[in-house]
């Protein structure tokens, strides 16, 4: 019968040490053996009829190693389940001694695991910290420019013969080229679509009167208006800089877009499931519909804060050298990292697993469930989503369903939405524990607030 006994060799960090007996392996091995007889396929023998010698001289050593090996394994875990050790990872082997094992001798085994143990923590109390919880203020400014928005992408588009206006729309083809505007092999080649607006005004001058077949010359580092717009080119054209980059447009269309009126067919294909006949019954519903969006984005901000709280205020002791040890077998195709490897992941690792152990304490502690009509309102809310939200509330179309409960059957789907909605849920619930003092604030200062604090916290 194995025995087992525990050493500790660290703080957290334990040796497991294990021996079997013969008595506990020999059976499986034997057994191991008959089957593979049975099954093996050697040439000149008839299947199933292989002498029990040749198969023992041929594969036994292997067999033998196998046996002894798994019996090991499941011994161990039985041992971890039995005596409840909540350990990290799986046990490591400890100078694993294969040369031991003689199938010419079978005797008594011992071996040597590590495991590092998971760690007792406090979470901080989340009322007592101080946190503030963000209400971004609906201008009439931030509502002017979104009905504006609107009206334009809804609006009936037109192709002028010549550039007249700054509303006017380019269908471009970006090329890139070098100061001279001589084309750069190999360089980029992208269409794009872009309003007169968007670019510089000391550029939109030149653009009156172009027509379809019209080139211009621009440096990206001159040509737009504003860092967003220059961002929005940058993104689409794969580019992390405009530093020293030049390009020719090609213009392939001109267009114009007239704007849609404020009636009630507008106001109606925007809300078809709302009662907006007027013009400030449309302002009021576009003001809520906004308060909606902002307030997603502002309790996104509190749930980071709140990550940050909490990983900042958990005090969580790891068993490195274990940690360490076991992150150095988990490299790519089996093939162990190096120990500069190991020491430049390290801290990301550990922040990661510290994490991993506050949501899984928080979670038990609360508990904290995704129930399976999450699940499947998480899908239609998804489907919903990729459609525009077209058909809200028509979860009993057979379609719909039939859709659901195809989803549901994908495991790898099912996972991901678990974690997901497993997340949100924490950080609901964490919401409602912290006593945040809520402060309105302008939309351009909450996004300079986000992209300082991204800037601090990714640098």
């Amino acid at each position: 019968m194995a025995t087992i006994t525990q050493q500790e060799v660290a703080p957290l960090h334990k040796h497991l040490n294990i021996t079997i007996a013969k008595e506990d392996y020999l059976p499986a091995f034997e057994k191991a053996l008959k089957d593979y007889s049975k099954k093996a396929n050697i040439p000149g023998f008839r299947k199933g009829m292989v002498p029990s010698g040749l198969i023992r001289k041929m594969y036994g050593k292997s067999l033998f190693v196998d046996e002894v090996l798994r019996i090991v394994d499941k011994e161990v875990f039985g041992y971890l389940q039995n005596e409840n050790l909540d350990i990290f990872a799986q046990p490591l082997p400890v100078d694993l001694n294969l040369g031991q094992l003689d199938i010419a001798k079978p005797a008594d085994y011992s071996f040597t695991f590590e495991v590092g143990m998971k760690p007792e923590f406090q979470t901080p109390d989340l009322g007592s910290l101080n946190i503030t919880r963000y209400k971004v203020d609906i201008s009439d400014e931030m509502l002017n420019e979104e009905i504006e928005r609107l009206r334009n992408r809804f609006g009936n588009m037109s192709e002028p013969e010549a550039v007249n206006s700054d509303e006017n729309v380019l269908n471009v083809t970006f090329v890139e080229t070098d100061a001279d505007g001589n084309e750069v092999e190999g360089g980029i080649r992208k269409d794009n679509s872009l309003l007169v607006k968007y670019f510089a005004e000391s550029i939109r001058p030149s653009l009156m009167g172009k027509k379809v077949g019209d080139t211009i010359q621009v440096a990206l580092d001159e040509a737009f208006d504003g860092q967003d717009r220059k961002a929005a080119v940058l993104t689409d054209l794969e580019l992390d800089s405009a530093t020293g980059r030049h390009f020719r447009l090609d213009i392939t269309k001109v267009g114009l877009v007239e704007p849609r009126e404020l009636n009630e067919e507008f106001f109606a294909q925007l809300f078809p499931n709302a009662e907006v006949k007027t013009e400030e019954d449309f302002r009021n519903k576009l003001r809520e519909e906004l308060q909606k969006q902002w307030n997603a984005e502002t309790s996104n901000q509190l749930h980071h804060t709140l990550y940050h709280q909490l990983l900042d205020n958990t005090q969580v002791d790891f068993p490195a050298e274990f940690l360490k040890r076991w992150l150095k077998t988990q490299g790519e195709n089996n093939t162990a990292k190096t120990d500069e490897q190991v020491e430049a992941e390290f801290p990301g690792f550990l922040n990661q697993l510290k994490w991993s152990v506050i949501t899984e304490k928080l979670i038990a502690d609360n508990e904290i469930k995704v129930e399976q009509s999450d699940l499947r309102q998480f899908a239609k809310d998804q489907l919903l989503g990729y459609m525009g939200g077209m058909g809200a509330g028509d979860e009993e179309q057979e379609w719909m369903r039939d859709y659901i409960d195809r989803m549901m059957k994908d495991r790898k789907y099912v996972e991901d939405a678990y974690n997901r909605l497993q997340t949100q849920k924490l950080f609901e619930w964490a919401e409602t524990k912290v006593n945040a003092q809520e402060q309105v604030i302008s939309k351009d200062e909450f996004i300079k607030m986000n992209e300082e604090h991204n800037h601090v916290h990714h640098s």
